[in-house]
């Protein structure tokens, strides 16, 4: 007796790829201006990471180094209590 398999459903969702925001709109990052920075930082103070944001490489780049200007210049705190 021969068994057979049922072959196995496949549970692999796509999701739709998120558009750089920056990209989209042709806004520039600017360090002085924490309240959009403020979006890209977790609860803990940590930059949040690209497949998080949607952001591409590029502006992932330019957040993370106008988010450390922003730390030194006192603006943005380095951790969150």
């Amino acid at each position: 007796m021969e068994t057979q398999r049922r072959p196995r459903k496949s549970y692999f969702f796509r999701q739709k790829k998120k558009v750089c925001m920056f990209c989209a709109r042709g806004e520039t990052i600017d360090y002085k201006d924490t309240q959009k920075l403020s979006r890209f930082i977790s609860d803990k103070g940590k930059i949040l990471p690209r497949r998080i944001t949607g952001l591409c490489a590029k502006h992932q780049r330019q957040v993370a180094v106008a988010i450390k200007r922003a730390r030194v210049m006192a603006l943005l705190p380095f951790v969150k209590s």
